[in-house]
């Protein structure tokens, strides 16, 4: 089944690279008391996701933050070292806060994973974008197909807030 507006977002274990090393992130810490755009993907460093979907919300975090969110966060079925690795890439300093889901555990309980074992990639997260207010989806926009780039973009989410 997968989550849908109005539900709460289940409790999971996100992974992000510190200065010290990956360090854990409850799903409660991050999306607790706080206004938090969501964006997923399926795989850092691929040519969708770093050509336009990472920089479009790094071009439009300040009119993200300026509507009322308190975080934008990537996520990816990747390792914190990788999520690490194509934040510092993709520069996005503190502005976009890069989230490993690395063995899609957040994913499936949200009924979002995406089965790319054809092209080598195993399993992995829909594209999809969602605005959440303590924990609960008030806006999910998933894409079609995991190379469209419409509901999911920053620009259609600044429509939504």
């Amino acid at each position: 089944m997968t989550i849908a507006v109005g539900d709460t977002l289940p409790e999971a274990t996100f992974m992000t690279m510190t200065d010290k090393g990956p360090a854990p992130l409850p799903s409660s810490e991050l999306f607790g008391g706080k206004t938090v755009v969501l964006f997923a993907l399926p795989g850092a460093f691929t040519p969708t996701c770093s050509a336009k979907h990472v920089p479009g919300y790094l071009a439009n975090a300040d009119a993200l933050k300026a509507r009322g969110v308190d975080t934008i966060a990537c996520l990816s079925v990747n390792d914190a070292f990788v999520m690490g690795a194509w934040g510092k890439d993709q520069g996005v300093g503190d502005k976009i806060l890069m989230l490993a889901d690395g063995s899609a555990d957040f994913t499936r309980k949200l009924g979002l994973e995406l089965d790319l074992s054809g092209f080598g990639m195993g399993l992995r997260s829909k594209r999809y974008a969602l605005i959440a207010r303590d924990g609960k989806v008030e806006v999910l926009s998933v894409e079609p197909n995991p190379s469209a780039l419409d509901v999911s973009a920053a620009e259609a989410v600044l429509k939504q807030l």
